[in-house]
């Protein structure tokens, strides 16, 4: 969601692409051309977070809204003005062609480093940096792409010249099993058994974080041995952490999981991903391995025999959001990533859990008689993955696979959790759409879902998809344990329907956690993790059932008061010091209704008048790159 920086003013995603208008200038303006819709597709949230954002969420972008954006700038700098319909197909047809003679992805780079440096998309180091990890996978997903001339043009020109269909619609098929009637859970007899489930997400492990480095560097990165020292009139990095756009070391990290024992015991753990630091621009294989066992190692001594669940984050891999579906093979596969995972996870995970894994970054498992859980790979839906340009019509089959699961737990009455990094409510409009009507149709089975990756406190709300206005279920999205950017470090604690049979295993509570960094950092001072506040005491919730979360937000629209506090904690007791008004207010509050992307009709009632514009315009922007 909303990126969240130490100084005012607000980040622009973009990268560009543009065409040239002079089909006879040659390969120059060809590879220009390509080497812009490149930086389009894989740098636009990977090097926009030098600009610390301000306190207003930033909408999240579709890919053709990202692209339009730059096509002003692109034509200032290179003087493309009069680019026309035919031409534009004949540059695109002619980079293909280009591509089959040329397969090398030298002279791209080269091009796409110098558009980088142009356009000021991010500092030269880091333009380098990046192109040189993204270029071997961007021409291999251009090569393989059913991306056609007229698509690329219509993209690039409007609908008058093409269609843009790469992420058109798309639907899975339920099973013709009747769905049952509704049935909201019951609250628990009084005395019966309630479980804990630590949460961690986002815990960004910066190996390169240095104490009293600049916190403000022109990187995407700071407080790293490679950001410099701060001016004399500001100080450094601080020693557990930094408000600002910096990740944390690995003692910050240390602290949280020796300090649990407040917060516990605990009954499991589900860990929802994002282990390695923001530097996406420089990161290899070997970076991001050493990242997940080295924490996974440090998760293992802190909990001990507690089962950890994890899920995959869009920081896992290398690029940054490069998760090839299943059938790309050989050394473009995450294949290195999913073998490293279960074999670091392999005490936690059971044989079943393990092959999916290994096969998409998937599982399901039954951690205690009566759950099923199932864990997610979002990067399968995620809109900056751009090896869905391939195919983006249910990678990896992965919401078909749900399907069968939950139809499965239907038939046996078990309940079931879903664990996943990227909310539902930032994904691919149909993947999105197709995941709503799962849960609609499943509402009885569902008693949770839990998901990470703003980096924030927040919630969304999901609705019968007659009428869009019966609660059903509700999505939580816990906060980071990274300050990235200008946060407290945190993690949650659910309080769920315990494990005896009948149980509803729903959430009852749940409780946030942080580590105040103005104290932790003052000199002599030792880290102390306290609880920031309990969900229902703090709303003043009857329950922690979906009913009492859409009303919360209908509450805060008329209650400045109420807002005020669900904003301080949204931030972790660390909010911007730009104010929150009106629209700010009407903004956060809708994407709490949203689960679903690109629909308008989910904030009607927030508005009387319908000035709000579609959501997805409105839908806050997450600190992921």
């Amino acid at each position: 969601m909303p990126r969240h920086g130490v100084s005012p003013g607000q980040g622009h995603p973009g990268c560009g692409r543009e065409t040239e208008s002079d089909r006879s200038r040659g390969s120059p303006r060809l590879r220009l051309l390509w080497t812009g819709l490149a930086l389009a597709l894989a740098l636009p949230d990977s090097l926009v977070l030098w600009a610390p954002a301000g306190a207003h969420p930033l909408p999240a972008q579709s890919h053709p809204a990202r692209f339009g954006r730059l096509v002003p700038q692109l034509r200032n700098a290179f003087g493309w003005w009069n680019l026309t319909c035919p031409v534009c197909k004949g540059l695109f047809t002619a980079i293909d062609f280009g591509l089959k003679k040329e397969p090398g992805v030298a002279w791209v780079g080269s091009m796409a480093t110098k558009l980088c440096k142009l356009l000021k998309i991010a500092p030269p180091t880091v333009c380098q940096s990046a192109v040189q990890l993204f270029e071997d996978d961007m021409v291999e997903v251009w090569t393989r792409s059913v991306l056609s001339p007229s698509e690329a043009c219509g993209l690039l020109l409007g609908s008058t010249c093409g269609h843009w269909d790469i992420f058109s619609s798309w639907n899975i098929s339920l099973p013709a099993v009747p769905k049952p009637s509704p049935q909201p859970p019951k609250p628990p007899a009084p005395g019966a058994p309630v479980s804990r489930i630590l949460f961690l997400t986002d815990l960004h492990w910066d190996h390169d974080y240095l104490e009293g480095t600049d916190p403000d560097c022109e990187n995407p990165l700071c407080c790293r041995q490679d950001s410099g020292l701060p001016p004399a009139s500001r100080p450094g990095a601080g020693y557990w952490g930094e408000y600002s756009k910096c990740d944390l070391p690995l003692r910050t990290l240390e602290s949280l999981l020796s300090g649990l024992g407040p917060a516990g015991p605990f009954d499991m753990v589900y860990w929802t991903g994002d282990i390695p630091a923001h530097n996406v621009w420089h990161q290899s294989r070997q970076d991001q391995l050493r990242a997940l066992t080295t924490v996974t190692a440090l998760v293992k001594k802190f909990l001990g025999p507690v089962p950890v669940y994890p899920a995959v984050g869009n920081h896992e891999s290398t690029p940054v959001n490069g998760f090839p579906p299943p059938f790309i093979e050989g050394n473009y596969s995450s294949s290195w990533l999913y073998e490293a995972m279960a074999k670091a996870w392999e005490s936690w995970l059971p044989a079943e859990a393990l092959h999916t894994l290994r096969i998409g970054g998937f599982y399901a498992l039954s951690p205690r008689p009566g759950l099923r859980l199932i864990s997610l790979n979002m990067n399968f839906c995620s809109r900056e993955n751009f090896w869905l340009l391939i195919n983006s019509t249910d990678p990896a089959g992965q919401l078909q696979w749900l399907v069968g699961e939950l139809q499965a737990a239907e038939d046996r009455g078990d309940k079931v959790h879903i664990i996943g990094h990227i909310p539902p409510g930032h994904c691919l409009k149909s993947w999105s759409w197709n995941y709503y009507r799962i849960i609609a149709r499943y509402e009885n089975t569902l008693a949770g879902q839990f998901f990470g990756h703003t980096h924030v406190d927040e919630f969304e709300v999901f609705y019968d998809e007659e009428t869009l206005s019966r609660p059903l279920s509700v999505a939580f999205l816990a906060p980071s344990a990274t300050t990235y950017i200008g946060l407290n470090p945190g993690y949650r604690v659910y309080q769920i329907d315990g494990n005896y049979p009948g149980s509803s295993h729903v959430v009852l509570d749940h409780e946030t956690y942080i580590l105040n960094l103005t104290q932790a950092n003052e000199p002599g001072a030792t880290p102390h993790w306290q609880r920031l506040y309990r969900a229902r005491e703090t709303y003043g919730l009857p329950n922690a059932l979906p009913a009492a979360w859409h009303d919360l937000v209908y509450r805060m629209r008329g209650d400045t008061q109420l807002f005020q506090t669900f904003w301080f904690l949204y931030h972790k007791g660390h909010p911007p010091s730009e104010p929150c008004g009106m629209p700010c207010r009407l903004t956060t509050l809708c994407a709490q209704l949203s689960a679903r992307s690109d629909s308008p009709a989910l904030c009607r009632h927030l508005v009387p008048d319908g000035s709000l514009p579609d959501v997805q315009s409105l839908r806050p922007r997450p600190p992921f790159c």
